[in-house]
């Protein structure tokens, strides 16, 4: 993903706030935290998040990390999980911007917006069976 047409460069730190919605009986959260992009030798980046989680039942530290690697299409990168499951596909242009990942038994589609070259958010839609989510995620770049 290039810098080009206002498209993010993620490589560095990023604010990250998160509402958190579970549409079953409306109970809401938050995330709030630092997302770091590191880059890798293979010409992707390294994801990993950290910050503090609010939900009615929990408050306290959360932390996730993905894989990030180049994509057959130039204007995406394929996400994986630490262990090299494939996850999804993250993009920023009309075509490649909204993807989806089945966890049986629920499907998650995820939708990303570019909002200038630091600042882009991204949203979770997840239903099923097991869950009714959504997850809207607001990222800007951090100075230094």
């Amino acid at each position: 993903m290039g810098s080009n047409a206002g498209q993010p460069l993620p490589a560095g730190r990023w604010r990250v706030e998160r509402n958190l919605l579970d549409r079953s009986d409306g109970t809401r959260g938050t995330f709030t935290g630092v997302v770091l992009f590191t880059p890798t030798d293979d010409g992707g980046l390294a994801l990993h998040e950290e910050g503090t989680m609010r939900w009615p039942t929990f408050t306290g530290p959360a932390s996730r990390d993905y894989l990030l690697k180049p994509a057959v299409r130039p204007d995406a990168l394929d996400v994986f999980f630490p262990d090299g499951r494939p996850f999804h596909r993250m993009g920023f242009t009309p075509d490649a911007s909204r993807d989806a990942h089945w966890c049986d038994p629920d499907t998650y589609r995820v939708s990303y917006l570019c909002e200038g070259p630091d600042a882009f958010s991204y949203s979770w839609d997840v239903t099923g069976p097991r869950k009714d989510l959504l997850l809207t995620s607001h990222l800007a770049r951090m100075a230094g």
